[in-house]
C-alpha cells in the first residue's frame, strides 16, 4: 500500500471556501474513483490555513490508474474550473508515502 498525502495551503481566511467547493464538486468524485479517503483535515495550529488529505492505494500503478479514470470525467473539469475561479489556493503539495513495516495503517 501507498498513501497519497496532499496538503493545500489556502489564502488567509479561504479554508472554508477551499472546503466548500471541494466538498460539493470533488468529494463525489473522489469517493467514486479513488474510493479509500484515509482523512480529511484542516489545520487548527502550526501552519495555518491549511487543508490535509491522504489516500490509500495497493501501489504507484493503482494510484495512477484512478487518478487518470478521474480526470477524464468531465465534472472533474468543473470542479477545477470552479476552484480556480475562487482563486482560494496559494500552493498545493503532493508526496507519496510507505508504510512501515509496524504502521497502523497497511
Amino acid at each position: 500500500m501507498i498513501v497519497d498525502l496532499r496538503i493545500y495551503t489556502c489564502k488567509p481566511g479561504r479554508v472554508a471556501d477551499f472546503v466548500a467547493i471541494y466538498e460539493t464538486l470533488a468529494w463525489p468524485l473522489q469517493q467514486k474513483y479513488l474510493g479509500r479517503c484515509l482523512g480529511w483535515y484542516t489545520g487548527l495550529e502550526g501552519r495555518l490555513n491549511t487543508v490535509v488529505h491522504m489516500w490509500g492505494f495497493d501501489s504507484q500503478a493503482d494510484r495512477e490508474a484512478r487518478r487518470k479514470e478521474m480526470a477524464a470525467d468531465p465534472a472533474f473539469a468543473v470542479y477545477l474550473k470552479a476552484m480556480a475561479e475562487a482563486d482560494v489556493l496559494v500552493d498545493m503539495e503532493n508526496r507519496i508515502l510507505s508504510p512501515t513495516a509496524f504502521s497502523p495503517v497497511k
